[in-house]
């Protein structure tokens, strides 16, 4: 039985959509005005882990990621840049995009854009108004946070603890912790047409808008960050909530936030290692645009989008991750365990482990192990992935569970010598299904998909006749008896991080 954490009732709750055997998720996307960064990968990765699972599980999913394209970071940037506000959205959503691709983001049925919505954003804001939630001061329009009875409920503040945005607006506003639904436009801003008079949204607001839209008045999931329950997520609820007088979500799942390494030092914020749900703490060390992080297309450029996807997942989704390359390389260097397991199957079985069929969905992936000792563990293993996933979607113990089924798959074809053996056809039958069931589970997270692209350089081919040329040399001290020479080769490319395996007939090489 699925269980999710619920933010706004701090407890795990048994999930029960809306409507049966249907769910809506809202992710909240980026202001895009500069390229996008690793921190903006991962709610898109996580939660299209949860929706492949929750296909998967058998329920009927469409997953929302708007993009805000207007808003005052876009407008100071375009002005530095020199470009139309219009023109840097679309070249920084074009980055967005392109990235979410790499990382195998493909799950997302909307890219609603603000710009595109405003005529439901003042539609909503017109509805706050009329029931008197929200009033107009000079061309601006606030929500009134006092008329909301229980404003605070989704980040634990009291209404004497909130503070508004301050600044030009505050003698504008009834009350410091109102806040924007429209702003009047100034002089050579992009602004719209509305009752009072030109101007934009703000930025709690679009999000209210386009959930509406696409998902309806009550949805299942709405996510993001854990630094945008207070004030985002709660000014979503007091707009939602006040103008439809229903909950807007059942669920609230927040993860945890990208914070840089003390292995490399800050990448814009001091180290913090903190436990799950500590928002402070790990808004410390949170990866930002405004903190100097590196372009996302760069990190694709040193790492296979694969090997971050992975780094991304083995980490409960409510914990914050730490970053480092050192990290990513780390995680590559175990991804290799499977990656020869996907080799060795070919040359057992002689069929490509990318060719395996792939249940679509979990019980069309149940079968039955008999006595088969290696299918019993098999599905010992696959009970303890679902269970994983069962239990607040956690990716982390799901991708241990991967580690644990390879390492068991891989002592069969050694206990049973399938590299050897010629005839093994019963023994074939067994491995086969044990892959197919690894292969179902590694793509329920997006991993194992298809073949890595393979990263080449000018120099790999040197490389290549370089360690086949030690090869050689290490296979002609061994038919020469000099073992201690043999040795010292093979021990000297294992401390560089290259693996020898030796196979019937011939030797094969990997990196770590």
């Amino acid at each position: 039985m699925l269980r999710v954490y619920n933010t706004l009732s701090r407890s795990k709750e048994i999930f029960e959509p809306v409507t049966p055997g249907k769910v809506g998720i809202y992710l909240c996307g980026p202001t895009v005005y500069k390229p996008s960064h690793i921190g903006h990968m991962v709610g898109p990765v996580i939660f299209d882990a949860v929706k492949r699972y929750l296909v998967y599980s058998g329920y009927d999913v469409t997953m929302v990621i708007n993009v805000t394209d207007v808003d005052d970071k876009l407008i100071v940037e375009s002005k530095d840049r020199g470009i139309k506000m219009a023109d840097l959205a679309s070249e920084m959503t074009a980055d967005y995009l392109n990235n979410l691709r790499a990382m195998g983001v493909e799950s997302v049925d909307h890219f609603p854009k603000a710009t595109e919505n405003m005529d439901e954003i003042v539609k909503l804001t017109k509805t706050l108004v009329e029931k008197g939630y929200a009033y107009e001061s000079n061309g601006d329009v606030y929500f009134e946070v006092a008329k909301c009875e229980d404003y605070g409920k989704l980040s634990g503040r009291s209404l004497e603890n909130m503070h508004g945005e301050g600044g030009g607006t505050a003698n504008l506003k009834r009350s410091n912790a109102d806040f924007a639904l429209w702003k009047a436009a100034k002089p050579d801003e992009p602004s719209w047409p509305s009752p009072w008079g030109p101007g934009r949204p703000g930025w709690h607001i679009e999000c209210s808008a386009m959930s509406r839209r696409l998902l309806g008045e009550t949805f299942d999931i709405h996510c993001g960050g854990l630094d945008l329950i207070f004030p985002h997520h709660e000014n979503e609820i007091a707009q939602s909530e006040s103008c439809h007088r229903k909950p807007m979500a059942k669920y609230w799942m927040h993860n945890g936030l990208m914070q840089a390494s003390d292995e490399t030092g800050k990448l814009g914020g001091r180290q913090t290692r903190t436990i799950e749900g500590n928002i402070e703490s790990q808004e410390e060390g949170k990866i930002s645009k405004s903190k100097g992080s590196d372009a996302f297309s760069d990190m694709l450029k040193k790492f296979q989008p694969e090997t971050i996807r992975f780094f991304l997942l083995s980490t409960h989704y409510r914990r914050p991750i730490d970053f480092s390359d050192e990290r990513i390389e780390q995680v590559g260097t175990g991804l290799e365990t499977f990656y020869r397991f996907f080799k060795r199957y070919k040359r057992v079985a002689g069929e490509s482990f990318y060719d395996l069929p792939v249940p679509e969905t979990r019980t069309a992936g149940n079968f039955e192990p008999g006595n088969d000792e290696l299918l019993q563990n098999v599905a010992k293993h696959r009970n303890t992935f679902l269970d994983s996933m069962d239990d607040d979607f956690n990716t982390g113990s799901a991708t241990a569970s991967l580690f644990e089924l390879v390492r068991r798959l891989n002592k069969f074809v050694d206990d049973e010598k399938l590299e050897e053996i010629s005839n093994k056809a019963n023994k074939l039958s067994s491995l086969r299904q044990g892959a197919a069931t690894f292969r179902e589970l590694g793509v329920v997270l997006g991993l194992f998909v298809k073949p890595q692209d393979e990263k080449s350089t000018g120099n790999d081919a040197l490389v290549d006749n370089l360690i086949k040329l030690f090869i050689e040399l290490r296979s002609d001290s061994r038919k020469n008896k000099d073992f201690a020479t043999a040795d010292k080769i093979r021990d000297s490319l294992s401390k560089l991080g290259i693996t020898l395996e030796d196979r019937p007939g011939k030797t094969e090489w990997s990196i770590q």
